[in-house]
């Protein structure tokens, strides 16, 4: 199932894009936030284009009773999108991404002056990655994941 990864800043929004079998999260590419309506809109478009099945949309982790403005603008994002879409939208804590995605960017060689391209995508990236790599943990965890040899015959 192809996921669509969504790190939403106020001017760059980082896409990123899984592969089918839900293994590898690898940065899409950018959408350039002139308005909120051409950004959503783009954003369907990626999804569509690209037979997304699910879009996963980056949420700062915080206690939900005391979301920071930051979280509130970027849920309100994501139902705004999530209206917009014939697929399902969930939230995923995208804690550290983008430091995370700095680290990486700098250790494969980027240089500074091409970092700011490459990072919002990146971050969207390593949150898709978790949030894939969470479902499969919660998945071989749950009592009907057990290998043959574990069944009872």
């Amino acid at each position: 199932m192809v996921h669509l990864g969504v790190d939403v800043g106020e001017k760059r929004i980082g896409i990123a894009l899984s592969d089918d079998l839900e293994i590898l999260a690898s940065p899409l590419g950018l959408v350039l936030r002139k308005s909120t309506e051409q950004a959503l809109t783009e954003i369907v478009r990626l999804a569509h284009q690209h037979s997304a099945e699910v879009v996963v949309v980056g949420l700062p982790a915080s206690d939900p009773q005391r979301l920071s403005e930051q979280a509130r603008r970027i849920r309100r994002f994501g139902e705004r999108l999530r209206a917009r879409l014939a697929i399902p939208l969930v939230f995923a804590d995208e804690t550290l991404s983008t430091a995370r995605a700095v680290e990486a960017l700098r250790a494969a060689g980027v240089r500074p002056e091409k970092m700011r391209q490459r990072l919002d995508a990146a971050a969207a990236a390593i949150m898709l990655h978790d949030y894939l790599e969470g479902r499969r943990q919660a998945t071989s965890q749950a009592p009907d994941a057990r290998s043959p040899s574990d069944q009872d015959e």
